[in-house]
């Protein structure tokens, strides 16, 4: 396969992670195809990880995964972010049916620490459903020091009955079309009853703060990681809230600009109408968050359904969405 050869638009079979706190969603909702289990967690769409990489789901380019395109047709894949080893982001849906582990990650310096290849982690969440009341911890209360929390966390191991440690946490209610930007360095858990799109550095480093006395699929409780999760914390950016969306324009549709930061931008489109995407060298990743369509490009077309996710190759140009109905996606680049 040449360097520049022209790349469709690629859609990868999904990986699906079974975890404790999952649930249907990802089948019920967003048609991946999950088994009679009611833990489905995770559904990664874009991958690079060692042992999680994404291959092509079908077409002539069926069974290849992404590292191999990115080293057989990395101009083509990557354009401007040619030299890349590594695809620089990770993509996933999440349906949270029980709490997550109350966790934390590295930023790039710190998780350099674990290994040379591995980074930090960045990442947004725009909630797709939100039951009532669902509630995610996104942040300290502030002015939180690391002996308070510390505290908190042991009087939770000794007491479960105790409100000690949630009362240090930002805890608060979500509800769908929310988009919660997470640093690195921000401690965040989501609670039941969430359905969302996660948008992170290509990074799977995670340290584990408290489990809410839960166990793991072996009837174990899952390891925590108190001294690497307090060393990785920012303890001086207090509470995170929903982000507010910067509303833009071009000549034929509004859209949101929702995060903007040194890893990836995040773009919501809502449209009945056909509208146009910018094609300037750079990859582009459509998530179908509502409704149905079709992307139209150079180098091919590709349906947009529900649930599903499609990378544009940055040399596809001509990038033209073409909804069946109303259509929400998410447009995702690197800056």
């Amino acid at each position: 396969m040449s360097d520049r050869i022209p790349l469709p638009p690629l859609v990868f079979a999904p990986l699906l992670k079974r975890i404790r706190w999952g649930g249907r969603k990802l089948g019920n909702v967003l048609g991946k195809p999950i088994g009679d289990e009611s833990d489905y967690a995770e559904s990664w769409e874009v991958a690079d990880q060692d042992g999680n990489e994404s291959r092509v789901a079908s077409g002539r380019l069926a069974g290849i995964s992404l590292p191999e395109l990115i080293a057989t047709a990395g101009e083509s894949l990557l354009g401007t972010h040619v030299g890349m080893n590594q695809f620089p982001l990770l993509i996933k849906y999440l349906d949270a049916n029980d709490w997550l582990s109350l966790q934390v990650h590295p930023n790039d310096f710190l998780a350099r620490q674990y290994g040379s290849r591995e980074r930090g982690k960045t990442e947004c969440w725009v909630i797709l459903q939100a039951d009532p009341g669902a509630k995610i911890c996104c942040g300290l209360k502030r002015g939180v020091t690391t002996e308070q929390l510390q505290t908190g966390l042991e009087v939770a191991v000794s007491d479960p009955s105790s409100h000690l440690l949630e009362d240090l946490l930002h805890i608060y209610p979500v509800e769908a079309g929310d988009c919660v930007f997470v640093p690195a360095g921000t401690i965040h858990a989501l609670g039941p009853g969430i359905l969302l799109a996660e948008i992170q550095q290509q990074s799977n480093l995670t340290f584990r703060l408290y489990d809410w006395g839960k166990l793991g699929s072996d009837g174990q409780p899952r390891p925590v990681h108190i001294q690497e999760s307090l060393t990785c914390t920012d303890f001086a950016r207090g509470p995170v809230f929903p982000v507010v969306a910067q509303q833009l324009c071009d000549p034929e549709h509004g859209f949101e600009e929702l995060v903007r930061c040194e890893y990836f931008v995040v773009r919501r489109h809502t449209s009945l109408h056909p509208f146009s995407l910018l094609s300037d060298g750079r990859f582009r990743i459509l998530m179908t968050l509502a409704g149905s369509g079709t992307v139209d490009t150079s180098t091919g077309a590709e349906a947009l359904v529900q649930g599903g996710t499609v990378l544009l190759p940055a040399c596809c140009e001509r990038i033209r969405v073409r909804p069946g109905e109303r259509l929400q996606i998410l447009e995702i680049t690197c800056p």
